[in-house]
């Protein structure tokens, strides 16, 4: 469980390069969050990639999910189109040092370009997206939210059952590829269910998401045919992990004041 996936790690002519070194580009830094700004430019300095972004495991073994996802999905889904996303990406940071050294979260944010995406978004924010809904499922999933979650929940949508139906609303009424979340409104202090087309997250519009379910067809097709209803309905009652919600809700009080009910740590 996490918010950042892999660091891209670099050899420069000084050493290994943190984070920090994601602005090497005085173009590009006025679109970077602000501790970033302040790193200096290197770009006249020779570098060596030693490493990029790795694909990532799903937390769990790739058939721990059946029978209501199959290990030849997951398979599939995680061992072949998220790592052509990964492998897309990288070959994309090979040609472009502007981006050196940042998280994935920070290339999610600055590729999205405030809506006009630069060529690594789509690969950036897909490898986000699929390493996130991973984490919020796992084996024995489902049921209801522990108490202090479902009282937020409760307090926001006016009942558990209410959100579920809207969440469920939301993955059928779709059109085309794309995810359904749950994510906290910053401004507005609460949850909502929101979707997003494509490769979208809801992190470049200052969202903190909470749940995720990928509703591209390659997702379901394999085991749910055109089914998209069960597929969603399997994910809720089976699949979807309640606990990494309340530890990012918990996260997410770190930077949302929220009031009560509050989100119990233990």
């Amino acid at each position: 469980m996490g918010w950042v996936s892999t660091h891209a790690h670099f050899l420069g002519n000084s050493g290994l390069l943190s984070s920090n070194d994601c602005a090497s580009n005085l173009n590009l830094k006025t679109l970077l969050p602000p501790r970033l700004r302040s790193s200096r430019v290197r770009s006249g300095e020779a570098r060596k990639v030693v490493a990029f972004h790795g694909l990532r495991r799903p937390p769990y073994k790739l058939d721990a999910l059946e029978p209501y996802m199959s290990q030849k999905m997951v398979e599939m889904h995680w061992g072949e189109y998220q790592r052509a996303y990964v492998e897309g990406l990288n070959k994309q940071l090979e040609k472009n040092n502007i981006l050196y050294g940042c998280t994935m979260d920070e290339l999610v944010t600055v590729t999205y370009n405030n809506g006009n995406p630069l060529p690594e978004f789509n690969n950036a924010a897909q490898v986000w997206n699929h390493d996130f809904f991973w984490e919020s499922m796992q084996p024995g999933g489902g049921d209801i939210p522990k108490q202090g979650l479902l009282q937020q929940i409760e307090k926001d949508f006016g009942s558990f059952l209410d959100f579920r139906e809207q969440f469920i609303e939301a993955a059928l009424s779709l059109f085309g590829s794309g995810w359904v979340w749950l994510v906290l409104k910053r401004q507005k202090k609460k949850l909502e269910v929101v979707k997003t087309s494509n490769a979208i997250t809801p992190l470049v519009w200052d969202d903190i998401p909470i749940l995720a379910l990928d509703v591209w067809e390659h997702a379901y097709y394999p085991d749910y045919k055109n089914d998209r209803s069960s597929y969603v309905n399997a994910f809720l009652d089976h699949l979807v992990s309640w606990n990494v919600a309340t530890g990012r809700m918990i996260r997410a009080e770190a930077f949302v004041n929220l009031g009560e009910p509050t989100i119990p740590v233990a």
